[in-house]
């Protein structure tokens, strides 16, 4: 049995790699079928994943793994320079398949919960993050449907203004706001899914503006942090 208390729904954790402290928030979808469904994935040992939070569509949050610990939620990425970013983040997962709009009583329970851990670990808005946006080549979580600019407008993440670039900004922009290094393809496609999700077709110079935007407001210090 740990030695932190409660006795904890998931044992899938373990200490934060070199001692960091939370400096990220990610937010991810279940993909599975059933709220009690990804519970039992996320508190069995032989799957080795676990978030610190699980939301189901009716706005009950529990919490599987303590917030001071390193759940396993994140996997291979990286976002502003942190590559293990399991030991610097919080995950949160939502109960939903990826295929449905997020429940009015989910959404309120995610902003309760997130200005809960943003003020008690000092992190700012713009570090809360998809999954999509630190592993752009492989994840496409919480995806099209989940209501970024509504979490933007309380403060709780960030929102883009309007505005045009050259496309020749676009890679260079996410650089500093934080995306990890990926083909052009899968950072136009997770940066799309965030901030443009109706947004088909190449590249051009309305993502390249919010993408330069974004980088202006939110760059990435030269210690590899968001500033």
């Amino acid at each position: 049995m740990r030695a932190d208390t409660p006795p904890w729904p998931s044992p899938n954790y373990g200490d934060r790699r070199g001692g960091v402290l939370p400096s990220l928030i990610v937010l991810h979808y279940t993909a599975m079928a059933s709220c009690a469904e990804a519970r039992a994935r996320l508190c069995d040992p032989a799957f080795e994943v676990s978030a610190h939070w699980l939301i189901s569509e009716t706005g009950m949050a529990e919490a599987l793994v303590p917030e001071a610990s390193r759940a396993w939620h994140a996997g291979a990425g990286a976002w502003a320079g942190v590559t293990d970013v399991n030991s610097a983040s919080i995950g949160i997962e939502l109960a939903n398949t990826g295929r449905q709009p997020f429940a009015e009583p989910q959404m309120a329970a995610l902003e309760v919960l997130l200005a809960g851990i943003l003020q008690r670990w000092g992190i700012p808005a713009h570090r809360v993050i998809a999954h999509s946006d630190m592993a752009p080549s492989r994840k496409r979580d919480p995806g099209a449907k989940f209501d970024w600019r509504r979490l933007a407008v309380q403060g709780l993440s960030v929102w883009p203004e309007a505005g045009e670039a050259d496309v020749a900004a676009f890679l260079p922009a996410l650089s500093q706001f934080g995306y990890p290094k990926a083909t052009e393809a899968d950072l136009l496609a997770g940066f799309r899914l965030r901030f443009r999700p109706m947004a088909r077709g190449p590249l051009d110079r309305v993502d390249a503006g919010l993408a330069f935007d974004l980088a202006a407001r939110f760059p990435v210090d030269a210690a590899g942090r968001s500033a």
